[in-house]
């Protein structure tokens, strides 16, 4: 379960809608193996697309290294899909490639009725796709 606050949720669904029509990317990072999503990370789409995003490499690197030097990890990574549910696609899943990440999707469209945005999580381990439950919270 992905547990985090309505500030961060906030956050992320503002530069999703913000970015629109193309996709937005980012990081939320936090202490180093204590799970818990603090610091908001917005990410350039390198590719400025509306159904495909990518983080620039050399932002990716200096983010990397920053989280490094402050002993945190991504423990959010997010982004956008405009046009489309939140649910990842294959594009996606072959670019998950932190394993302990949980994998947060922002809607835009109003797909299946859900309301103006929809907000999921999952983790994606080894191609393997798992929804999981998202708890709101005012603060930890």
């Amino acid at each position: 379960m992905l547990t985090i606050t309505q500030a961060l949720v906030d956050q992320i669904v503002a530069h999703a809608r913000q970015d629109h029509p193309d996709e937005a990317c980012g990081v939320v990072a936090g202490p180093a193996g204590t799970g818990r999503p603090e610091r908001f990370i917005p990410m350039l789409n390198a590719a400025r697309s509306p159904t495909f995003y990518e983080f620039d490499s050399g932002d990716l690197l200096k983010l990397y290294r920053e989280m490094d030097d402050r002993d945190e990890e991504p423990v959010v990574i997010y982004h956008s899909h405009t046009a489309t549910e939140a649910y990842p696609s294959r594009t996606d899943i072959s670019y998950a490639n932190e394993p302990g990440a949980h994998y947060v999707l922002v809607s835009t469209a109003d797909a299946d009725d859900a309301g103006p945005f929809q907000f999921r999580s999952y983790r994606i381990v080894e191609g393997e796709v798992t929804e999981e439950e998202v708890a709101v919270v005012d603060s930890y």
